[in-house]
């Protein structure tokens, strides 16, 4: 399984199928019982915990479910604490870049508020913007909107799309909900801990998605594929 530079992949399945499993295994979170993982030929399993902790902090970004912003501080502390975890104490330029992404989430009006005053969707929006703070090259993203009303999910999808343009940032993103899959350029089902179907959807149109979407027991069930 490999993920091309600047693509945006969405990871389905039913829930206990492996979807979050093998995120933590591509974040290095846990690491594999066989083979290897490569991110530009490099090959991730021989580094250390330190070293693994390293990659992760310049080259991943992370997006939850929920949005895990530490109360105490205000969203523009919030969006630097990745930075200061891994290089100390902020510039006056990367404070400038986090001002910058705070406003390209939408909620530059909300700097400075805690985050107990945020709604879920600024929460989230501010969640995003934490996650870029170190430029990463990847962004993973495990039920990113799971927990958001129906519009907020899709402006907050949008978004993440928009990010994944503007930047050819690398998305994957782990979803139940059909609509976020069916913006991603390509989808990947697990079932029982195996890829049991990786397609691209960009350039398909929407009915044609939708039609794929078809989890693979259906298919299963009306005899169109094998198993």
């Amino acid at each position: 399984l490999s993920f091309q530079a600047g693509e945006y992949t969405a990871i389905i399945g039913q829930s206990g199928s492996g979807k979050s499993t093998l995120l933590n295994i591509i974040s290095t979170l846990d690491r594999p019982s066989g083979g290897t993982i490569s991110v530009e030929g490099r090959d991730l399993t021989t580094l250390s915990d330190d070293g693994l902790a390293r990659f992760r902090s310049e080259t991943m970004g992370f997006i939850f479910q929920f949005h895990y912003l530490l109360p105490e501080f205000n969203a523009l502390e919030n969006v630097l604490i990745p930075h200061w975890l891994a290089h100390g104490k902020p510039s006056a330029e990367t404070v400038d870049l986090a001002r910058e992404l705070i406003d390209r989430v939408g909620v530059s009006d909300r700097m400075y508020n805690k985050s107990t005053d945020l709604s879920g969707g600024q929460q989230q929006r501010i969640a995003i913007a934490r996650a870029l703070i170190n430029r990463p090259q990847i962004i993973l993203a495990d039920e990113p909107t799971g927990s958001l009303d129906s519009k907020t999910t899709l402006e907050v999808n949008r978004l993440m799309r928009e990010i994944n343009e503007e930047y050819n940032t690398t998305f994957i993103v782990v979803t139940h909900d059909r609509h976020i899959a069916a913006e991603c350029d390509r989808v990947v089902e697990l079932v029982d801990g195996r890829v049991e179907r990786d397609y691209l959807t960009k350039g398909l149109e929407m009915e044609e998605k939708w039609n794929d979407l078809c989890p693979a027991y259906c298919f299963k069930a009306q005899g169109l594929v094998e198993g």
